[in-house]
């Protein structure tokens, strides 16, 4: 087996990385579209309607030939991809994000890797193993970042002017904000809500993959799903007409940017990575949009930190980290293991069978037979 390169091994990093500078600005230009009268039932539909115009020309000639055809089941999964993402996750989204911040819509991001790994053991996509380091690691960091999210649930404090201020606007704007924004704590459990909805959607993602290995169709497809799943909500919710009227301003603004980065693009990126290393994985690097967007949000929006968001979200990051910490050493052992000489059909006392293929115990050992000797450089 080949080495990747080490441009191959960073390619994952440096597509997730990206990503949050983009979720980074649309926190920002959404709130603000919001805070101009712009309905999010409207704005979840115009979202992924420009993102189908965009990219379903470019799944339809670039994955012609290697698209499986369409199944009942997977046009379920399909289905079900755009009601966990476009629908639920991203209108429980728009009303958490009007009933607190920018910043704190940012920072609860950062529960995502949690919750995210609760489900992948659920389903089985992570094996959880106490006599282990690394193990022991990601749940302590799961309970830890589930604590920090609790933090910033109950408790908002004193708003902190981090980013020094013009003649009091700043805290003229946080105070305002606070009077007319009675509904902190219902805004937080939306925006959990809409976490968790975002954290299946990753794991079905996944699931999908494999019956339909083809990311960029399966990105087309759900943003299609997603125009006519989110359209017969918000043909119920919002009966305005004026609502769904759109020119050049911030409502065309925030539909197109959100729709071909944080739907199209992301949609893309989220299912190649998400193929090759897991779901837990692809939400790891959510802290950077939480910093990026908190800068933004108290420039653009005149937003103030507050001291339980401030302490939540360390709360959070220290979990975090915990996580991927031990998600790392856990790939990193049965990298090495693999690595191993495969002599007589042994390797270090156990035995590897099968036509060439190992299998993993969830120990980090090996199991199975060869029938071909295998040098330690993968010659053979």
């Amino acid at each position: 087996m080949a080495t990747p390169s080490l441009w191959e091994k960073a390619k994952p990093y440096l597509c997730m990385i990206s990503l949050q500078f983009g979720y980074a600005g649309m926190h920002v230009i959404v709130l603000l579209s919001f805070k101009r009268g712009f309905s999010h039932w409207v704005f979840v539909v115009y979202r992924h309607l420009v993102a189908t115009l965009v990219f379903a020309p470019f799944a339809y000639f670039l994955e012609k030939k290697r698209r499986p055809p369409m199944t009942k089941w997977i046009f379920l999964k399909i289905m079900g991809l755009a009601l966990l993402e476009p629908v639920l996750d991203q209108n429980l989204y728009s009303v958490g994000i009007q009933y607190t911040s920018a910043a704190f819509a940012a920072a609860t991001v950062n529960i995502l890797p949690a919750i995210t790994y609760i489900l992948a053991v659920i389903f089985r996509m992570e094996k959880v193993n106490l006599g282990k380091v690394h193990s022991v690691a990601k749940v302590f960091g799961t309970a830890v970042t589930v604590g920090g999210a609790m933090v910033m649930t109950l408790y908002k404090g004193p708003f902190l002017n981090i980013i020094p201020s013009h003649g009091g606007h700043h805290e003229a704007a946080a105070a305002a904000a606070t009077t007319a924004n009675p509904h902190w704590v219902t805004g937080t459990l939306f925006m959990l809500g809409s976490i968790t909805c975002w954290s299946a959607f990753f794991i079905l993602q996944k699931n999908t993959l494999k019956d339909y290995p083809a990311e960029l169709s399966l990105t087309a497809l759900v943003c299609v799903m997603g125009v006519v799943e989110g359209g017969a909500v918000a043909v119920v919710m919002e009966r305005r007409r004026s609502a769904w009227a759109i020119g050049f301003d911030t409502r065309l603004l925030a539909a197109g940017y959100s729709g071909i980065i944080c739907s199209g693009i992301a949609y893309y990126l989220q299912s190649v990575v998400n193929r090759s290393c897991g779901p837990v994985f692809v939400t790891s690097f959510s802290p950077l949009s939480m910093i990026i967007t908190a800068v933004l949000g108290a420039l653009v929006l005149a937003e103030q930190i507050y001291l339980g968001s401030l302490i939540g979200a360390i709360v959070i990051v220290i979990g975090l980290y915990s996580v991927v910490w031990g998600g790392s050493k856990e790939r990193s052992a049965a990298e090495e293991a693999l690595k191993l000489p495969i002599v007589d059909g042994k390797i270090n006392g156990g035995g590897v069978t099968g036509n060439g293929n190992i299998q993993m115990n969830g120990d980090g050992t090996t199991k199975g037979s060869l029938n071909r000797v295998k040098e330690p450089n993968g010659n053979r």
